[in-house]
């Protein structure tokens, strides 16, 4: 495990090499800042594990400096130091988010103490975090096929290694799943689990999402930020859609997987992390690869693991049991009165291609959950696009095409008017005598 990192900022040379002494020979890592511009300006300033601040800086004040760092989203605990404390100081420290209050002269033993306590809370309130999320609803891994059990088999055995993961897969088969699950299961697991939507972040945001930046370093940088890299520190970093990061990004993160390290932008100072990688794609890696759109060098770094991970058509019989856990889950979320499926409804299921795979699925069934009143969802209760099977392959003739067409945009009329012929005639914009004929041409009836 590697060392704990503490930050000393004081004015006073000895009692800073005083403490880097002490901690040190402890085996924690120690770097010593003289002001509060130094500090800004050193790497670990918002990454650090524990902080000792004195209270009264040449450029600033400890607590104000403390706030600063509250207000980054650094939550790593603080320790502050005082020459002349006052109950007052005390309190001040303490409401704005000290975990102790150390008056000088330091006592070894006192240091010691208060840091350990310090950073064992820290470690435990990270643990609980993990744990709620863990057990307060995460998605549990659903599903008896072969080619399923084989993806998460694969990836069980890769969790335990810090080996990069690729998974290939089609979007909504599982794979941001499969990868909260490698984490859980890695040595990476008390850290934390960032994720990164390559493709929903604009290009020319997706290099200071992923690294970070310092303040000023373009219009409307008015602070510095630390990028997903560097709050993925001691973690896992998922990046899914990784197929759509651009090239200059893809450089980037070639660094990052080679040594460990990378700079905010518009930043000349190097930071270096340690960080698991599970990357996923919907993408031809390999084929983007021949044609020069993704390089070679990060392809192969990236999938040192590849798993793929089947799509919802190859494991149809975990089509019953993901659809009674959608439903559970769905009413139990909503406050809902328990709610069974038809075997009737699990027949079209398992019948239907589900191009958007576990996604479309769960979306389908809390669809049916939330306009179906009664407590047994039906075969009824399918929407109509599931139920309407497009038949695969071009039509024979103009005429069956036409047919086809037409009978399933009356068949959604019905449906949505809950088979009131004038209301569907009226939404159709055609009279009601010529919509029973159509009907009656076309073969339609309720259940059908």
């Amino acid at each position: 495990m590697p060392s704990r990192r503490i930050l000393i900022v004081d004015d006073e040379e000895n009692i800073g090499r005083s403490l880097r002494l002490i901690l040190e020979r402890e085996g924690y890592a120690v770097n010593v800042c003289r002001s509060v511009a130094e500090f800004q300006g050193h790497p670990d300033a918002q990454r650090a594990d524990a902080y000792l601040l004195d209270m009264k800086l040449p450029d600033g004040s400890g607590i104000d400096l403390l706030r600063a760092v509250r207000q980054n989203g650094t939550s790593s605990p603080a320790l502050m130091i005082s020459g002349h404390g006052t109950i007052a100081d005390a309190v001040e420290a303490t409401r704005a988010g000290a975990f102790d209050f150390l008056e000088k002269p330091l006592s070894r033993d006192r240091v010691l103490l208060a840091l350990k306590n310090a950073l064992e809370q820290s470690t435990l309130r990270k643990e609980n975090e993990r744990l709620r999320e863990l057990v307060g609803g995460a998605p549990r891994m659903i599903g008896s096929s072969v080619a399923w059990i084989r993806a998460v088999e694969q990836a069980s055995l890769a969790a335990r290694s810090d080996a990069r993961v690729l998974l290939i897969g089609e979007s909504g088969t599982g794979k941001e799943l499969l990868a909260a699950h490698i984490h859980n299961s890695s040595p990476f697991a008390a850290g934390p689990f960032v994720k990164v939507n390559c493709a929903a972040i604009p290009t020319e945001l997706l290099e200071t999402e992923l690294f970070g930046h310092e303040k000023g370093s373009f219009t409307g940088a008015t602070g510095m930020r630390r990028g997903k890299f560097e709050l993925a520190d001691g973690g896992t970093i998922f990046l899914d859609e990784v197929g759509d990061l651009h090239g200059a990004s893809q450089a980037k993160l070639l660094r990052v997987l080679q040594e460990g390290e990378f700079h905010r932008v518009g930043g000349e100072q190097t930071i270096k992390v340690t960080v698991r990688v599970i990357s996923a794609t919907n993408r031809d890696l390999g084929g983007m690869v021949a044609q020069e759109k993704f390089r070679e060098d990060l392809y192969y770094r990236l999938s040192v693991v590849p798993i793929r991970v089947p799509a919802l058509r190859e494991r149809p019989q975990d089509i019953r049991l993901l659809a009674e856990y959608f439903l559970e889950d769905f009413c139990a979320r909503n406050n809902f009165k328990h709610k069974t499926l038809d075997p009737s409804v699990l027949q079209v299921l398992e019948s239907y291609g589900w191009p958007g795979n576990a996604r479309e699925l769960r979306n389908v069934i809390e669809r049916m959950a939330i306009l179906s009143p009664g407590e047994h969802l039906t075969r009824d209760s399918i929407p109509v696009e599931i139920r309407v099977q497009r038949e695969a392959g071009p039509k024979s003739t103009i005429q069956e095409a036409r047919e086809s067409a037409e009978r399933e945009h009356i068949l959604r009329a019905l449906e949505e008017s809950n088979w009131n012929v004038s209301g569907a005639a009226r939404a159709l914009g055609m009279e009601r005598t010529n919509l029973h004929k159509r009907i009656r041409a076309l073969g339609l009836s309720r259940g059908k």
